[in-house]
């Protein structure tokens, strides 16, 4: 297992003592059982099982992974979606970009191009309708706020439709 590098220690992980430290990694190696994990720890089983259970030590081990993670197979990963952006197949293309996308947190992940487009004719519509609101408000029509109300419930409904 290659060494995490020291950019950024910090986080729970680097709070924890050297035997945490270690008994993380070995968990996160899987090569061991947690009877031989405790004793490489010089710890009873039992500690290990209540480590395991601590608030501190479950997301030092999230960060470890994550950690570990980035830094042995990111760049290897997204090598590999580059490539599959020339893929024969569209689909596979379309899901290559959609994770890069995602990668990049340019895409969420309920999030597709037709419900951003969506959302930004809706946010349009709410800002036209509280703009018109705010005129109305100054002529202090209270005919005006009655048809504005109409017009968010039909714009709020052809919304729905167009997300279904």
């Amino acid at each position: 297992m290659k060494k995490v590098d020291k950019i950024g220690q910090s986080g729970p992980f680097f709070k924890l003592d050297k035997r945490r430290r270690k008994a993380v990694k070995l968990l996160f190696e899987d090569e061991l059982s947690d009877e031989e994990i405790a004793k490489a720890v010089q710890r009873r089983r039992s500690t290990l099982d209540n480590w395991k259970h601590d608030e501190l030590f479950r997301a030092a081990q999230q960060q470890y992974n994550h950690l570990v993670v980035k830094k042995d197979f990111e760049s290897k990963a997204l090598r590999r979606l580059v490539k599959l952006l020339d893929a024969r197949s569209e689909m596979v293309q379309l899901q290559a970009a959609n994770s890069i996308l995602k990668l990049s947190g340019m895409l969420s992940d309920n999030s597709t191009p037709e419900l951003d487009q969506a959302k930004t004719r809706k946010a349009n519509a709410d800002a036209r309708v509280a703009e018109a609101r705010a005129k109305a408000m100054e002529d202090n029509g209270q005919d005006m706020e009655t048809l504005l109300d109409k017009m968010l419930d039909t714009i709020t409904k052809e919304d729905k439709k167009d997300e279904s």
